[in-house]
């Protein structure tokens, strides 16, 4: 029987998930996953959180359990997915110090990511080293794994390409090892969420984001608070659904499409109010969202439990990993005393 494809995805610890982590990456893992077809490894990305976070480590410590849980409550399943914690798997640090020496300075500068991020953080030319080198290390997560797919954002595919460039130059010179990732994208049309202001970015910091642990009465106030169409004052006034917040969430989170339709037309005619529109999209909200936080509340019950669910993982993660190591000491030769 074919091995099942191998699946590596993951986040940053830097704060507790929200709706735009669940409609771009979390749904479409648990359905992969569901789906019995591959073989999923999921990664709390810890290390890469302290790229940019090193003199903030508690921050990383407490947004580590937060983000197990919005795993567990979303579905993530360890029966059937390996959820474990980068910092534990001493190997990924050993492969990307081999594949640093494959990639050049001025190859890692030309990275689309890490250009737009280092603006995006303000670091000009003061960046942290292992920021700087954090696609060599993604590089390293991939392939410790032998991950052929990776689910991501259209914004990492520069990453991806990153890792197959390492990939070919290591398999070039040392022999076949590495296997070559490829993306998995979201579909078209389903990107990034806006935040609730209308910012292009749903954020933490930016203080716009519907949290997958929100209880219900900060998720509606969060909804009435939304950003809708600034000159629609009165109830018979026609309204604007372009860029307005309210009907790009009925977009993506309702699925009676005809209903959606009917009430854009009824707002862009007049005679329906943003309280009323909102009033709704919370319960639709609330139809996706209450479950979630009610799986959450049950295993945050159990905190121990979730460690050490995070535990085996790691341990069976560091198995696999460690496989791939020795394979890659070999290919090199610095495998002197096996």
């Amino acid at each position: 029987m074919a091995e099942k494809p191998v699946i590596l995805t993951g986040d940053r610890p830097t704060g507790k998930l929200h709706i735009g982590h669940y409609v771009g990456s979390l749904k479409n893992r648990v359905e992969m996953q569901n789906t019995g077809k591959y073989t999923p490894f999921i990664m709390i990305a810890d290390q890469q959180a302290l790229t940019d976070n090193a003199r903030d480590p508690e921050k990383i410590r407490k947004s580590l359990i937060e983000v197990a849980l919005d795993y567990l409550a979303v579905g993530l399943d360890p029966a059937k997915s390996t959820i474990f914690v980068q910092s534990q798997i001493p190997a990924l640090s050993e492969l990307n110090l081999y594949y640093l020496n494959l990639v050049t300075v001025s190859r890692l500068e030309r990275n689309p990511t890490v250009k737009a991020e280092i603006q995006q953080k303000n670091f000009e030319r003061s960046i942290p080293a292992g920021f700087f080198t954090y696609p060599v290390s993604q590089a390293a997560d991939i392939t410790a794994f032998k991950a052929s797919l990776v689910p991501v954002g259209d914004d990492q595919e520069p990453m991806l390409e990153q890792t197959r460039e390492i990939v070919r130059s290591f398999n070039s010179i040392y022999g076949d090892v590495l296997v070559e990732p490829k993306g998995v994208f979201p579909p078209k049309g389903s990107g990034r969420i806006p935040g609730l202001d209308g910012n292009a970015k749903m954020s933490k910091s930016l203080g716009n984001a519907i949290y997958l642990s929100d209880d219900a009465d900060t998720l509606r106030k969060k909804v009435m608070s939304m950003y809708t169409d600034p000159n629609h004052i009165h109830v018979e006034d026609p309204g604007q659904v372009e860029g307005n917040m309210v009907f790009t969430y009925l977009d993506i989170f309702d699925d009676d499409k005809e209903k959606v339709a009917e009430l854009k037309a009824q707002y862009q005619h007049g005679g329906l109010g943003d309280v009323k529109i909102k009033r709704y999209l919370n319960e639709v909200l609330e139809n996706v969202l209450g479950p979630i936080r009610q799986r959450r509340e049950e295993f945050a019950k159990d905190i121990p439990a979730v460690y050490d669910m995070l535990k085996k993982g790691s341990e069976h993660a560091n198995e696999v990993a460690n496989q791939t190591l020795e394979e890659v000491r070999h290919a090199i030769g610095v495998d002197y005393f096996g």
